[in-house]
């Protein structure tokens, strides 16, 4: 994937683009849109409509970390996604932080709930999803949820009661951190610094 749309805040915009501009100097193709106000994860398929065209699409969260010995061909995989959409999950001690996945035996998505209040399962939703282009039809007919958001879980049940709806696993050697605040930037920064300084390698 080498054509990207960045979405942020009209504050946080430009410094983004000073840093990537155009992102050719990396072999990417960068494009920005804003998102005036938080609406929700779902949004950014409304507005990246025309960057998105008539292709599928995958959607990372910007302060999420993903780190994995075998996570690039388990991402190629998903970007031969063609029809529906697929997850990501990840066993996590503290599901009820996150959006979290029920699977059952044949690994076949049950239930999706965002932060349960009671135990379903210990397997989280990371930020990071593909979808094929009917996202942006599901995406725009989506009414806002009781916080005023257009919420990504919406998103993916409809795609569930579709059946369309698949997910995949980041596995035991793959490692998923959240960077939103600055307690979990520190823990991700460890990381990173215990990993490089094991291996001598970026």
């Amino acid at each position: 994937i080498r054509d990207i749309l960045i979405i942020s805040t009209p504050q946080d915009l430009p410094l983004f683009n000073q840093l990537l501009g155009d992102g050719s100097k990396i072999g990417l193709n960068i494009n920005y849109a804003e998102q005036p106000s938080p609406d929700g994860l779902a949004q950014a398929f409304i507005i990246g409509k025309k960057f998105i065209g008539n292709d599928n699409v995958a959607m990372i969260l910007g302060d999420n970390f993903f780190y994995g010995q075998n996570f690039t061909k388990k991402l190629l995989d998903c970007s031969k996604l063609n029809k529906g959409a697929k997850i990501l999950l990840h066993n996590v001690q503290k599901p009820e932080l996150y959006g979290v996945a029920k699977i059952n035996s044949k690994k076949k998505i049950t239930h999706i709930i965002e932060k349960p209040k009671k135990f379903i399962s210990n397997y989280a939703i990371t930020g990071l999803y593909f979808f094929d282009n009917k996202v942006i039809e599901y995406a725009s007919k989506l009414k806002p949820s009781k916080r005023g958001e257009v919420e990504i879980i919406d998103l993916l049940n409809k795609y569930k009661r579709n059946n369309k709806l698949s997910a995949d696993f980041i596995g035991r050697g793959g490692a998923w951190l959240d960077t939103g605040s600055i307690e979990d930037f520190y823990k991700t920064t460890a990381f990173v610094q215990a990993i490089e300084n094991r291996q001598g390698l970026k």
